[in-house]
């Protein structure tokens, strides 16, 4: 496969990546018990990667994914978890009644070797 030369080849390329990675990690929530809610949920706010419950414990998960597990730690920044946080707040008033149990925002990192790394409850409101 030509390697991308224009910006929307980049584009498509780093969004089709982003899809397998968030695809791969549904499948392993779903593989630990979890039961994913929603999938790129397009918010005024933003977008939240994926939606996720298990026992009543409700996670809105951020995927990155990077050639390495430190580069995907540190792709996530405050704007990026303010962000996160206000659509969270829009899909709950969408959907009430989920999150009895509590809500936390995990990060899942992928690297280029299939490596999958979770961060549960990386950030909360004021970080």
């Amino acid at each position: 496969m030509p390697a991308p030369s224009s910006r929307s080849d980049l584009r498509a390329a780093a969004e089709a990546r982003g899809r397998s990675a968030e695809m791969r990690v549904a499948v392993r929530l779903a593989e630990d018990g979890w039961q994913v809610l929603d999938s790129r949920v397009r918010t005024a706010a933003g977008e939240i990667d994926l939606v996720a419950e298990q026992d009543g414990l409700l996670a809105f998960i951020e995927v990155k994914a990077r050639a390495n597990l430190a580069e995907a730690a540190h792709a996530l920044g405050a704007r990026q978890r303010a962000r996160l946080l206000r659509a969270a707040e829009i899909w709950l008033a969408a959907h009430p009644g989920h999150g009895t149990a509590g809500i936390r925002f995990d990060v899942l990192l992928l690297d280029g070797e299939g490596r999958m790394r979770r961060i549960a409850d990386a950030f909360r409101l004021g970080d």
